[in-house]
């Protein structure tokens, strides 16, 4: 498939999106938790990748593990690739599609700003809605279970997920992933970003629950509270009973 042809305006925004990829790191209040579940061995998937920010969290918590780092997109691979190669993450695999229910291929629609740029954090696989214009490029999906078949992964001991909205669909192909590894799981929940993708917060929780998951809704501040239901969009914690 052919590059994208990008404007003089994106090109020279994904220079400032690469600069706080490699020397910027955000959300530092959630570290300790990650910290809980990610060993310096451990494995871990970020789905939805992006421009490396939780990928870099997870690389320094598992020096002698694996990122497996989830990024569809073009654009954002090439912001995420480019800083994992200029840090020297060698503990971090950039994967090249997106986890669904069913292998095959999607268009990823991306928002164009007012100022021209790529919205490459808010790109989607769910229908789009609205009149702003988009870049819409066709990416590749695999399943979660395809994808830990194919490559004999022997652990995965943490899961973080923000696709906006795809986040269902990962996880019902995923579900004999999550029942052999039984993972924490970060997820980004919000109800809009579901609709558009055919799914509700409820689905989380009714594919969930009977794997023996309990949830916490976190904040960006760290502060994380346990809850049985949906309370509103935002980051949730699911971690598996022990059996």
């Amino acid at each position: 498939m052919a590059a994208p042809a990008y404007s003089i305006r994106q090109y020279l925004t994904y220079t400032a999106h690469l600069y706080k990829a490699v020397f910027n790191q955000y959300h530092m209040a959630l570290r300790p938790l990650f910290a809980r579940y990610v060993s310096e061995g451990a494995t871990v998937f970020d789905v939805g990748a992006q421009a490396a920010q939780f990928t870099k969290h997870f690389a320094a918590l598992a020096p002698k593990g694996h990122v497996y780092a989830f990024e569809p997109g073009d654009y954002a691979r090439r912001v995420l690739s480019t800083a994992v190669n200029m840090r020297g993450m060698r503990n971090v695999t950039v994967v090249p599609v997106g986890l669904s229910d069913q292998p095959g291929e999607a268009v990823l629609t991306s928002p164009i700003k007012k100022g021209g740029s790529i919205g490459f954090g808010l790109s989607h696989l769910g229908r789009h809605e609205g009149d702003q214009p988009v870049f819409a490029t066709t990416v590749s999906l695999t399943t979660l279970d395809t994808f830990v078949a194919e490559h004999r992964i022997q652990a995965l001991d943490f899961l973080k997920a923000d696709i906006e909205g795809w986040e269902i669909h990962m996880l019902r192909g995923g579900l004999r992933t999550l029942k052999r590894f039984r993972p924490p799981m970060l997820l980004e929940i919000e109800g809009k970003f579901l609709a558009r993708a055919g799914s509700a917060p409820e689905d989380a929780w009714n594919l969930l629950g009977p794997l023996g998951y309990r949830a916490s809704q976190v904040r960006l501040d760290g502060t994380v509270t346990p809850v049985n239901n949906f309370m509103g969009g935002g980051d949730y914690l699911f971690v598996a009973d022990r059996q």
